[in-house]
């Protein structure tokens, strides 16, 4: 082995050396071949340093180099204002938004000049806009497959006349208020039409995948008042692009007889997408029934019909992004199908390309031009006339068609998000200067107030029309019975949390309720597919719930503050105990891990499982991982957190008492012996218990119940074969931190534990 050894760096040395003196001898060897007068020497006044330091200046403006330095502070930005829009119950896109213009000339232009200037440096743009233009082709790709257009046949008939309704009238409005501003306003040599047409339909844009999220995070989804509203927002998303096409087509070639040709086109393109290649992609898809995964080829295939389907539309003079809208809303309706694509390429549109957007918009936007009370006044009555038109329109005509009032105002208050959609009907119009710079940063305030006043709008509606029930809190008859609420995020953390709320309440009857509890981030689902998202991640809860013949209640929130809305269900939901799994209830790790949206922990809770399975050190030794520090420190009732090691039943279970501090730890092993006739041993391990009246009369009791169900150990030392032989170990947090504090040589060796906060 050795001599292996010795071989092999022999010959490694000997390969360096030889080759090495061969590349040495080429090198001189070839110096001779130069022609002395034809060799340019390069020299440099400058020392060494200098020359390094104007290399580097040149490497930092070099395009790519620029456009890197770009992209990075662009998403770190997005994501820390889009954080805190979430952490104000505001929509992401929101703080993105927003984003976009702090980095733009009204903040960091104005007061940062010489960084902005560098960071973004004219002749820099054209590769943000071309790059930012790709993200949102992918992006419209989305929102084409995420319309559900079974939905809009089956339930047409009211959204189609609501939202068609919230198109109209805001339309109107939009070219009334052209009149009034055309004058002071349109860029010189702007046909009236042209610009009034793209106020009109900048004021008539819903934004669907910002409402559906809203829809999914105030658990609307399921309900009537929901199916309607996301069925226009669909209906309003076709109709209003359509539009688009038709304005684009009609401001292009200069009047509406001149786009004609453009807009036959344009019909012969949609009959074309409907007729000949939605039947190809189905029989396509249908191919990949069943299957987890998508080949390479197949999506080549639909990546393909993406760009081509773009390409022509742009060709024809109607926009990209219709074309790359059209390609997603044809694309074969298997949910499942449409699930794995857009996991595709949802991540790197989302999350790299298009904050690139709104940031290239931000640049664009130039509040200070707004620089006195008459402008001001003008971008007031422009918020007015575009809320006027969309909120009132669509709930007078939600009203009209018989829905109380209401869900008429909240029909209105969500068709009134304009978001990301408004933004790219701006930009094009800018691009197509029918819009001046002032009219689009006065439309871009527009769609920031308009999307910002959603939430706060429906609140007030909530508040103004106050039910007697609140949505998450389920209806308790009777305020005696001992409520287990359990949170999780996997089906099979459900199914075994379910298992050990079953243990401590199996003989209550009907003196006990269990809820499990499901709340999910918005960002994982999509608006067609919530209902299978819900019923795959109960699908283990109810087959376990069938098999316990146990009555299990359901609850499922979509979030974008798990934490939040966790702990808000908690405590208002009068429950008697929370069960979450460590490792397994959190969705998000370090602040910075929460600004970038990471799905992978930075501070990872793994190390701590591995740790108790004995896989791996702490180098981290806090007792729980951030997710769930802050769910005990904002909870109001007991919380137990199962650390899981094939946790199957509580039949054997050891509760160690430390210290007198623990003692609570035995009314839970009460109820599992009176409820599971588990087998507790209790510790005495700090010798506190044999003098101890109290606690001695509570073991007293409990075996007078249930005669050789509890026992009392006074041992010093504890066997790897004993904890190996326990189902279950229930510890307080107290004792489970001094466990992690001590490294102790339990954690590879305890069975499933249970630790249990008292609050």
């Amino acid at each position: 082995m050795n001599l292996g050894k010795y071989k092999n760096l022999i010959f490694y040395i000997t390969t360096i050396a030889v080759f090495s003196c061969l590349m040495y001898y080429f090198i001189i060897e070839g110096q001779t071949l130069e022609v002395k007068e034809n060799i340019v020497a390069k020299t440099s006044s400058g020392s060494t340093w200098e020359n390094f330091l104007e290399s580097f200046k040149t490497n930092l403006h070099h395009p790519l180099a620029l456009l890197l330095a770009q992209i990075v502070t662009i998403i770190m930005t997005a994501r820390l204002f889009g954080w805190i829009c979430m952490k104000i119950k505001q929509p992401t896109v929101i703080g993105e938004m927003i984003a976009g213009i702090v980095l733009g000339p009204s903040l960091v232009g104005m007061y940062f000049p010489e960084f902005s200037a560098f960071l973004f440096p004219k002749e820099s743009l054209g590769n943000l806009q071309f790059l930012s233009q790709i993200g949102l082709i992918l992006f419209m790709y989305i929102v084409g497959m995420e319309l559900d257009l079974s939905v809009l046949r089956k339930k047409a008939h009211d959204a189609v006349v609501i939202s068609h309704a919230s198109i109209i009238i805001p339309f109107a409005l939009g070219i009334g208020l052209s009149y009034f501003v055309y004058q002071e306003f349109a860029p010189e040599g702007i046909q009236f039409t042209s610009f009034a047409l793209f106020i009109a339909i900048s004021m008539s844009i819903t934004a669907f995948p910002v409402l559906a999220r809203i829809v999914q995070e105030r658990n609307l989804q399921k309900t009537k008042l929901g199916t309607i509203v996301i069925t226009c927002a669909a209906a309003d998303d076709i109709t209003a692009w359509c539009i688009l096409a038709a304005v684009i087509a009609i401001v292009k070639a200069g009047s509406f007889a001149s786009s004609i040709y453009v807009i036959i086109m344009a019909i012969a393109y949609v009959f074309l997408m409907i007729k000949i290649v939605r039947p190809f992609l189905k029989r396509i898809g249908d191919l990949q029934a069943g299957k987890n995964t998508i080949s390479k080829p197949m999506v080549a295939i639909f990546f393909l019909t993406l760009i081509l389907s773009a390409y022509a539309t742009e060709v024809i003079g109607i926009h990209a992004l219709f074309g790359a809208f059209m390609a997603g809303a044809i694309m074969p309706e298997n949910t499942k199908f449409r699930t794995l694509f857009i996991d595709k390429v949802e991540d790197v549109a989302l999350v790299l390309l298009l904050p690139l957007f709104f940031v290239f918009t931000g640049l664009r936007t130039q509040i200070g031009l707004l620089n006195d009370s008459h402008l001001w006044m003008t971008a007031g009555f422009i918020i007015l006339t575009a809320v006027l038109g969309k909120f009132a329109g669509s709930a007078l005509t939600a009203r009209f068609v018989g829905i109380n009032w209401k869900e008429s105002l909240t029909i209105g208050a969500l068709m009134n998000t304009r978001g990301l959609m408004e933004l790219i009907v701006l930009n094009i119009g800018y691009d197509l200067g029918v819009l001046s710079p002032e009219i689009f940063a006065m439309l871009v305030i527009m769609a920031l107030f308009t999307t910002f006043m959603t939430g706060p709008a429906l609140d007030f509606i909530n508040f103004i029309f106050k039910s007697k029930k609140n949505q998450d809190e389920p209806a308790h008859e009777n305020d005696s019975k001992y409520r287990v609420l359990l949170s999780f995020d996997k089906p099979e953390s459900g199914s075994t949390l379910l298992k050990l709320a079953h243990n401590f309440t199996h003989k209550m009857n009907g003196n006990k309720s269990i809820t499990a509890m499901n709340i999910a981030p918005v960002d994982e689902m999509h608006a067609y597919d919530i209902n299978e998202y819900e019923d795959s991640q109960f699908q283990n809860v109810i087959e376990t719930s069938h098999d316990l013949n146990l009555e299990v209640t359901t609850l499922f929130k979509a979030s974008t503050d798990i934490e939040s809305d966790l702990t808000s269900i908690t405590n208002k939901g009068h429950y008697d105990l929370l069960l979450i799994m460590l490792g397994k209830s959190m969705y998000e790790g370090s602040l910075l891990g929460r600004l970038l949206g990471f799905t992978t922990k930075i501070i990872n809770p793994e190390k701590l499982l591995n740790t108790v399975k004995g896989k791996g050190n702490i180098f981290n030794n806090s007792p729980f991982d951030d997710f769930t520090l802050q769910i005990l420190d904002k909870t109001n009732i007991p919380v137990g957190i199962l650390v899981e090691k094939d946790f199957k039943a509580a039949d054997k279970v050891f509760v160690p008492i430390f210290n007198l501090s623990d003692f609570y730890l035995l009314e839970y092993a009460k109820r599992l012996i009176n409820n599971n006739n588990s087998q507790v041993i209790i510790l005495d391990a700090a010798g506190q218990i044999r003098n101890n009246i109290e606690v001695k009369e509570l073991i007293r009791s409990i075996e007078q119940v249930a005669p050789n169900h509890i026992t009392l150990y006074n041992e010093k030392k504890i066997e790897k074969e004993f904890l190996n032989a326990q189902d279950l170990m229930l510890i307080s947090s107290k004792s489970w931190k001094n466990l992690i504090d001590t490294k102790s040589l339990w954690l590879s060796d305890i069975p499933s534990t249970l630790i249990i906060s008292n609050p």
